[in-house]
């Protein structure tokens, strides 16, 4: 049962295993269509790589990755938010409008999807960033790819809509990726 889980953010000594999770995401048959980075290019960084992700992860304004965490202290999900300050260039090299949040790095382990457990880390990740003052986010948004039609339902069932934007996936220029936002409650 997914009640028997913790939702809570990474710690910034715990990076072995902010590392295992991701890799593991990484060898998911979707993660083509879920993630940009590769499982080479993910086993390529080094421990600092690790090290810094971790820390910046765990604490202040600009990141958190929230992780599910399972009674034996096994990471089953996790979820990052990225906070992307008005003013700024996002990762497509546009300007950011508003303040929000960007939420990247969805991943739950294939035995416990459909359990509950992404409603519970998105609630946890989406009560973290409505928390944050000064600005306060104007709203969260993420990006699925064109194909990933399984995500796109969950995002939608969860109360996200498709906002027009499209960009094209940066190592697969022929692909493209939809916005999806949900406006500050």
């Amino acid at each position: 049962m997914s009640d028997q889980y913790v939702m809570r953010a990474v710690r910034a000594d715990e990076w072995e295993k902010v590392k295992a999770l991701r890799i593991s995401a990484l060898k998911d048959p979707v993660a083509p269509l879920a993630f940009l980075e590769t499982l080479e290019q993910a086993e390529a960084r080094t421990d600092e790589f690790w090290q810094d992700r971790a820390r910046g992860a765990s604490h202040g304004r600009h990141a958190r990755q929230f992780v599910a965490e399972a009674p034996d202290g096994e990471w089953v999900g996790s979820v990052t938010v990225l906070v992307e300050e008005g003013g700024t260039s996002d990762f497509f090299e546009r300007v950011v409008e508003q303040t929000q949040g960007h939420l990247v790095g969805v991943f739950v382990r294939p035995g416990q999807r459909g359990s509950g457990l992404t409603e519970r880390l998105f609630a946890a990740a989406l009560e973290w960033a409505w928390s944050l003052e000064g600005p306060a986010l104007e709203r969260v948004r993420l990006f699925v790819h064109e194909e990933n039609a399984r995500a796109a339902a969950f995002y939608r069932r969860i109360g996200f809509t498709a906002s027009g934007h499209v960009v094209p996936v940066p190592a697969d220029p022929g692909a493209t990726e939809f916005e999806y936002v949900l406006p500050r409650p």
